[in-house]
């Protein structure tokens, strides 16, 4: 009878993979996956964890195949009907609460959501703020609405995390005004080979892609954000691609924002970019 260890050994997946699926199926923290390894498994979970090896081994997400994904310390449910949290995205969220800081209650907007990672993410390290997540597709705001009653307090001062569904700004109030807004919005070309390429062939291709050069959202979402900001003003902060970040910046400073400047993720790469918008008098 098949057990853990032999299971792993024989596998094509790279190790950290196969000990995640095997981990799934078993129901196993990692270090059982090491004290349990020479414990007969029964048939059926090892059919099923061969099932989930064999469609990771045609390219299917890991996230999607478990259905979580780890981000910002919190798991996050993951279907196909979003875009997988990546930790490079973790900038954002980091960037948007030194952002926060100093200001009480603050009011701030995902677009985009997905998942609702970003939202959550800011919700539960700011108790006090109240959240906004905008997204045009309902199954990926069913899914960031169960991230949020999951992963959030109850009780957490700001309330729970607010959802509409439409496009970018038009989903929302027009009395809405916000501290901070941020985006990871779709930013890859029409044409890139990356969406052909990896995890991006099961993911949304519209949280991916314009369908245009990359920066339709982009351009979209900063040319929105001066009216949504609050009387003393706001910051936006959006996600891009490697190779687009004086591109945005250039968007930033013709659209009038100030203190336009990018922040490297772990790789070195320019990953996000933002700027300050001061109210006229």
């Amino acid at each position: 009878m098949d057990n853990a260890a032999a299971l792993l050994r024989a596998s094509d997946l790279p190790p950290l993979e196969a000990r995640i699926l095997l981990g799934y199926v078993l129901g196993w923290r990692r270090t059982e996956l090491i004290t349990r390894s020479d414990e007969p498994l029964d048939a059926a979970r090892v059919a099923r964890y061969r099932a989930l090896e064999t469609r990771r081994l045609a390219g299917e997400p890991v996230a999607q195949l478990v259905g979580a994904r780890e981000f910002f310390g919190l798991d996050f449910e993951v279907t196909p009907d979003v875009l997988i949290p990546r930790p490079e995205t973790e900038l954002l969220v980091e960037t948007a609460l030194a952002e926060l800081e100093g200001i009480a209650r603050p009011r701030v907007l995902d677009l985009g959501t997905g998942t609702g990672a970003i939202a959550v993410a800011l919700a539960s390290m700011r108790p006090d703020a109240r959240l906004w997540a905008v997204d045009r597709s309902p199954e990926a705001l069913e899914v960031a609405a169960r991230n949020g009653a999951r992963l959030l307090d109850r009780a957490r001062h700001g309330g729970p995390l607010q959802l509409a569904r439409g496009d970018w700004y038009d989903a929302l109030d027009p009395a809405l005004r916000f501290d901070v807004i941020v985006s990871n919005p779709p930013y890859i070309a029409s044409g890139d080979p990356h969406l052909s390429e990896g995890d991006l062939r099961f993911e949304p291709r519209g949280a991916l892609t314009d369908e245009a050069d990359g920066f339709g959202a982009i351009r979209i979402i900063i040319a929105g954000a001066p009216a949504r900001f609050a009387e003393r003003g706001g910051v936006l902060w959006l996600e891009h691609g490697y190779d687009q970040a004086a591109a945005v910046r250039a968007l930033l400073e013709a659209a009038g924002f100030a203190a336009v400047h990018s922040e490297r993720d772990l790789a070195g790469i320019e990953r996000i970019s933002g700027g300050r918008w001061q109210a006229h008098a």
